[in-house]
């Protein structure tokens, strides 16, 4: 018996699975109504991408769909937080519907200090660019180790 190599993904469908399981615990255990077999609008939590330099930290956020002045962004005691919500269309005859829409809450803890008041923000093709300059105590020393 020959066994073929298949290309497998094994993580292509959590996002999807995780979903299902959403809606179906939502529907069981809560009674929340359904729509065309999707969820009412629903609290979501916005993919994001954090990095960090020598000087800073920076968030990317995917949020499409939302004008600038929907978003909140705040820190306080070292927890980042993205606010917004993103209202669903008032179209007729929906046949399938896989956006998000609703309230978003996504809170990021920071392990280090950071500049508070040099905070800066900027929001271009649906990803929400924050930058968090390190605070002087939060910066790494780099320490040279001489070998002999």
């Amino acid at each position: 018996m020959a066994w073929e190599l298949m290309n497998t993904h094994p993580f292509k469908d959590i996002e999807k699975v995780r979903t299902e399981m959403d809606r179906f615990w939502d529907t069981f255990l809560f009674g929340r109504p359904q729509k065309g077999g999707v969820e009412e609008t629903v609290e979501w939590l916005p993919a994001i991408d954090l990095t960090e330099t020598k000087n800073e930290f920076v968030v990317n956020a995917e949020i499409p769909g939302m004008e600038p002045d929907e978003i909140e962004i705040s820190l306080s005691e070292g927890m980042l937080t993205i606010k917004g919500e993103k209202k669903q269309e008032k179209e007729e005859n929906y046949h399938l519907i896989e956006r998000r829409f609703g309230s978003l809450v996504r809170s990021i803890p920071l392990s280090r200090g950071v500049e508070s008041d040099k905070i800066s923000a900027s929001y271009k093709d649906g990803i929400l660019r924050i930058t968090l300059p390190k605070s002087k105590k939060a910066k790494k020393k780099v320490v040279k180790i001489k070998v002999e």
